[in-house]
């Protein structure tokens, strides 16, 4: 839904426009990751023949999960430079904070929740996420005081960068650090479609601390609060109100729960593929 230039905006309709490009930029990120995998590997993705999780299946049929990184494969028994999985959802947004098939497993020092969270942040398709964000709200002239042109889709470029990169390191490192909260998501993989959206949708204001307690997600309520907050110190003028603010930060959990839903259940439709294909 665009609004004209200069012309006043609601919340609702700041809302439907928040999300129409997040919709949006999830395809347009998903092929800026797997357009250039499709150049470098000539044969079929989906050779092998259905595995269980964490199988390595035929050996003669490469598998998509050997051009992407093992989904199953926990990088923090290879060393200590890299954190987390190679996980991605849909072969592209990064997943690298999600365990799966797993219950126990070291915590993570403050120093590995800042190096999984730059990793996932600056990962090369959220560039792509940022930019189509960016484009969309820059043909639906979204923040109009931008203006159009290279300079106006530069500024929401920026905004872009700016609010996703705050959001994140504001919840995964920095108050999963001050908190001890393990910053990473527990897949239940088992029970019903609702008892696992419903798990997966609690994991907003439940989460485990560093020591596995389950404790009060101070880490996400209170780190995207202040990541709303933050925004009002480079948004343009007209944003920077009470009513933006809760609007931002809601936006932000909102997001958050639909991405840990998506989490939960991909491991079902990324076998569901393996199988159709």
């Amino acid at each position: 839904m665009a609004t004209q230039p200069g012309s006043p905006e609601t919340e609702v309709t700041r809302n439907i426009r928040l999300w129409h490009r997040v919709l949006l930029a999830i395809g347009v990120a998903g092929l800026f990751r797997i357009t250039p995998l499709m150049a470098q590997q000539p044969v079929p993705w989906f050779g092998a023949s259905p595995t269980p999780r964490g199988t390595s299946g035929n050996d003669h049929a490469p598998r998509l999960d050997a051009l992407v990184g093992d989904p199953t494969q926990d990088t923090e028994k290879q060393g200590e430079e890299q954190v987390g999985s190679n996980d991605r959802l849909f072969w592209a947004l990064p997943n690298f904070l999600t365990v799966e098939n797993a219950e126990h497993v070291p915590p993570l020092t403050a120093k590995q929740k800042f190096d999984v969270t730059t990793r996932s942040t600056f990962d090369l398709v959220e560039f792509g996420w940022w930019a189509s964000l960016a484009g969309i709200d820059h043909l639906e002239h979204g923040e109009p005081t931008y203006g159009q042109g290279a300079e106006g889709y530069g500024k929401r470029w920026a905004l872009a960068v700016g609010d996703g990169a705050i959001e994140n390191f504001m919840v995964t490192a920095v108050f999963a650090s001050t908190f001890r909260q393990d910053p990473r998501y527990y897949q239940l993989g088992r029970g019903s479609a609702w008892h696992r959206t419903g798990y997966s949708i609690s994991r907003i204001v439940v989460t485990r601390s560093d020591r596995g307690h389950a404790q009060f997600n101070f880490s996400e309520i209170l780190g995207s609060a202040l990541a709303a907050g933050l925004y009002n110190t480079y948004h343009p003028v007209g944003d920077r109100t009470v009513s933006h603010t809760l609007t931002s930060w809601g936006s932000q959990v909102g997001y958050d729960t639909i991405s840990i839903v998506v989490k939960e259940f991909w491991p079902d439709i990324r076998d569901a593929l393996h199988k159709h294909h």
